[in-house]
């Protein structure tokens, strides 16, 4: 099977956040990669970014032969990817939303009239292909999201979180989709936190934690060297067995507000202590002049109102 997407020291930030730090595996043609890790583990960042919705903030990912850093055009053509988001027109008909992503990737009038019957028969769509999106049942939008992601017939298909919010059988036909695009030949990419569908699917999965890899083989390997009996439990054991490390959340303009206002309180009781003090000495020493007694009652009001801001507005967003 031929190597058709190679992730190599891939790492993203968003300011003084890391969310995805040196990952590197690699997926095939003919198999189901799973992508695994909990919710906010950098499973999203890492996929957006291999197809070039971010850019890296350093590494690369080669896709189907192109570098998403020099090719992203070249990269979109030989990609497919379906999301939690489903992302149709409600006021389109099922055709109409097909023929519209087919011109977005440059098809031609008839090689998107034949790809729509194609899927349409793969996917059971032909009763309902003309009428009106919005008219859909969850089960239908959901098969024409799986058509729409891969109208323009991608090597390599990235399903993020597909069968989350789906009842049994919506989820049913995302899975049975992937199984059949493996069969093809194709790479599937499934990123979940639902171990039971990765270990009845995944030919091989990666482990990320952290926005780290922790582990990248087969399933039944995996399971071997943690000495357990089902993906989720070496999953369990695996992210158990990782230091916690304190992280900073991404920095909005807000937060960065904040956290330049934030005092903490020792700060705060040492400016209080000495600015009533500052205070003291002026009325004590030289209680006859007008100018330092103006100074001594702008030290109290100083203190007082750093007091007041600590207890009003940092205590409360904290």
């Amino acid at each position: 099977m031929d190597t058709l997407l190679l992730v190599k020291h891939l790492t993203k930030k968003f300011h003084d956040f890391t969310a995805v730090e040196d990952v590197n595996f690699e997926a095939r043609g003919g198999e189901i990669f799973g992508l695994l890790g909990p919710n906010g583990a950098g499973k999203t960042t890492t996929l957006r970014t291999i197809a070039t919705a971010l850019q890296p903030t350093s590494g690369t990912a080669i896709v189907a032969g192109y570098d998403i850093n020099e090719q992203p055009e070249e990269v979109k053509k030989h990609i497919g990817v379906l999301t939690t988001d489903i992302g149709v027109y409600d006021r389109l008909s099922g055709r109409e939303n097909l023929s519209y992503f087919g011109e977005l990737y440059g098809m031609s009038a008839v090689d998107i009239q034949r790809r729509i019957k194609e899927l349409s028969d793969l996917l059971e769509m032909n009763d309902f292909i003309e009428r009106r999106a919005g008219k859909y049942s969850t089960g239908m939008k959901q098969k024409l999201a799986i058509a729409r992601a891969v109208i323009h017939n991608p090597d390599i298909l990235i399903f993020d979180e597909p069968t989350s919010g789906l009842d049994v059988l919506a989820s049913q036909t995302v899975l049975n989709f992937m199984k059949r695009s493996k069969d093809q030949g194709k790479c599937v990419i499934l990123s979940t936190h639902q171990m039971i569908d990765a270990e009845r699917l995944c030919d091989r999965v990666a482990i990320i934690h952290q926005g780290r890899m922790i582990a990248d083989d087969t399933v039944s390997n995996i399971e071997n060297i943690t000495r357990t009996e089902n993906l989720e439990d070496a999953f369990l054991k695996l992210i158990k067995d990782v230091p916690a490390e304190k992280t900073s959340a991404p920095i909005t303009n807000n937060n960065s507000l904040k956290s330049r206002l934030m005092l903490t309180p020792k700060w705060i009781w040492s400016a209080a202590i000495i600015a009533l003090a500052g205070a003291h000495l002026f009325f004590q020493i030289l209680p006859q002049l007008e100018t330092q007694r103006s100074f001594g009652y702008l030290f109290i009001v100083v203190a007082v109102f750093i007091l007041m801001f600590n207890k009003y507005y940092v205590r409360r967003r904290r």
